[in-house]
């Protein structure tokens, strides 16, 4: 335990490499899912580029007649106002009103409020205040990344305008704070901000300043939780069993893109190439998670030769035929486009229809597992069952064995990129086992199962059903998540006690 109250549980160190800088390291030996720290966050607020917010809920497009802070005019719903103890009125309604800056309207048909965009920075400097050791200890020190921040210079100059330069004058905080440590701060969050949900499930940021200093890998071996009930609390917890020493990591980006998408995320968002054994391999870790079919041969696939660089050549395994970056680059451009389409369409029968089409015509141009493939199959999933003709009591056989097969093909990626404790994994585990529960009981039914093989293949669902559960358990009961825990918790019960039934029957 450590003395700090922010830090209620650590069983991590810091340690520092010219590579990384500070990062995090297991203290000791510890099991997959066993917490490693949790921490209240330094500052939280509104996402940066957003619409319309409440300051203390985040919910968006609160009413700017009839819904705002009475004593500065800001964004504040009904809810809130009638609430003292939220976000804005404890940090910057006084800064707000006292320099008498007045909150705009949005013009209609605008979704971005950049007047909103200097609250959780004004935040973040007020937290300085309140706690000057903290900051000078854990927040000074992050990565901010200034000088390559300045390379985009329509970007830097945006920052310095709305938010340094809007707290300084309309705000009348020049005398607090220079425009050289706003700026500082605008880095930090830009870099280590956290994404979060409310308890409402609105989106917004939070800045960690032990937690914030995780390194980076596209194979994380840490997942981190935060609570809205009790505080917004970070925990991060072990994914898999840990060595003592070993460094922990999270991913920076999204998981399930290949490894160009992952790479200029990480060099646009966070300033660095990756060079873990994931982007390193051609072939993601034998997932051939970004391979593309050869158009030479028939059983080949063409794999970037340096995965990491912009001007790689691609080469078959099989023929050795080879296609420049650019080529390749243009192809799945193309092929993007087409998915962004088919997603943009109404979430029903047409669009699941349309989805599958595209599956069976990138046959010949993708590896099987292919992130956009992946990314087809998961659409399908969260699609058979819910959508107007494809209800789950009316699929027959042969479309629930298609939803079991797209959940078995994507969870063989997220065993291997987010191996363990993983949402992403539990929500497919879940949505497994409804079609093999269903299918194993209309097999008993038609008679192709007997007694013994309906229980053994119920039994399967239900060991689903107990990774999902013993997943899900750790997350805010409030969020999708949790409410997806609470969902499983039942369907297990209910499934054991089927099962029990059975087994006394066949005795």
């Amino acid at each position: 335990m450590t003395s700090n109250p922010t830090l209620s549980v650590n069983r991590t160190s810091v340690e520092w490499s010219p590579l990384c800088g500070r990062f995090l390291v297991a203290k000791s030996a510890t099991p997959g899912r066993e917490i490693l720290t949790e921490e209240l966050p330094f500052a939280l607020g509104p996402k940066c580029n957003g619409p319309v917010v409440c300051l203390g809920c985040y919910e968006p497009d609160p009413d700017p007649e009839e819904e705002h802070c009475l004593e500065c005019g800001w964004p504040l719903c009904e809810d809130c106002s009638r609430n003292e103890d939220n976000h804005h009125s404890k940090m910057e309604c006084s800064v707000l009103s006292d320099a008498r800056a007045r909150f705009f309207p949005l013009p209609i048909g605008s979704s971005h409020c950049p007047q909103l965009d200097c609250i959780l920075p004004l935040r973040v400097l007020l937290a300085k205040e309140e706690d000057p050791e903290r900051w000078d200890s854990k927040v000074a020190p992050m990565e901010h990344h200034e000088e390559e921040r300045k390379k985009d210079a329509d970007l830097w100059h945006a920052d310095r305008v709305n938010i340094a330069q809007y707290l300084r004058g309309p705000c009348k905080l020049a005398s607090r704070f220079s425009e050289e440590l706003i700026m500082q701060v605008v880095g930090i969050l830009e870099v280590n901000a956290f994404e979060a949900r409310s308890s409402k499930g609105y989106p917004l940021r939070c800045l960690f300043p032990y937690t914030g200093i995780l390194a980076h890998n596209c194979v994380p071996n840490t997942c981190r939780s935060i609570y809205p009930s009790e505080g917004y609390k970070i925990r991060l917890r072990a994914m898999v069993d840990l060595e003592e020493g070993q460094p922990l990591h999270h991913s920076y980006t999204y998981t399930l893109d290949g490894t160009s998408q992952r790479q200029n995320h990480l060099k646009q968002g966070k300033f660095f190439s990756c060079k873990c054994d994931r982007c390193l391999d051609p072939t993601e870790l034998g997932t051939h998670f970004s391979s593309l079919k050869c158009g030479q041969c028939a059983e080949g696939f063409q794999v970037p030769r340096e995965p990491t660089e912009t001007d790689t050549s691609w080469i078959c395994s099989s023929c050795g035929a080879t296609t420049s970056n650019t080529e390749a680059q243009k192809m799945l451009q193309s092929l993007q486009a087409e998915v962004n389409a088919v997603q943009s369409l109404e979430n029903g029968a047409k669009r699941l229809e349309e989805v599958e089409r595209l599956l069976r015509k990138y046959k010949s141009l993708l590896h099987p597992l292919h992130y956009i493939a992946t990314g087809l199959r998961q659409l399908l999933i969260e699609m058979y069952g819910r959508v107007k003709g494809y209800e789950m009591v009316q699929l027959p056989d042969q479309k629930l064995e298609r939803k079991a097969e797209l959940c078995r093909q994507v969870l063989r990626v997220l065993n291997t990129f987010e191996p363990g404790l993983s949402r992403t994994r539990a929500m497919n585990l879940y949505e497994l086992h409804v079609p093999l529960v269903l299918l194993a009981k209309s097999g008993f039914i038609a008679g192709k199962l007997k007694g013994g093989e309906l229980r053994a293949r119920l039994v399967d669902a239900i060991d689903l059903l107990t990774e999902c559960v013993e997943i899900l358990e750790f997350e805010d009961k409030s969020s999708q998540e949790g409410v997806l825990c609470g969902v499983a918790k039942q369907a297990l019960q209910q499934l054991t006690l089927s099962v029990e039934g059975l087994g006394s029957e066949l005795d």
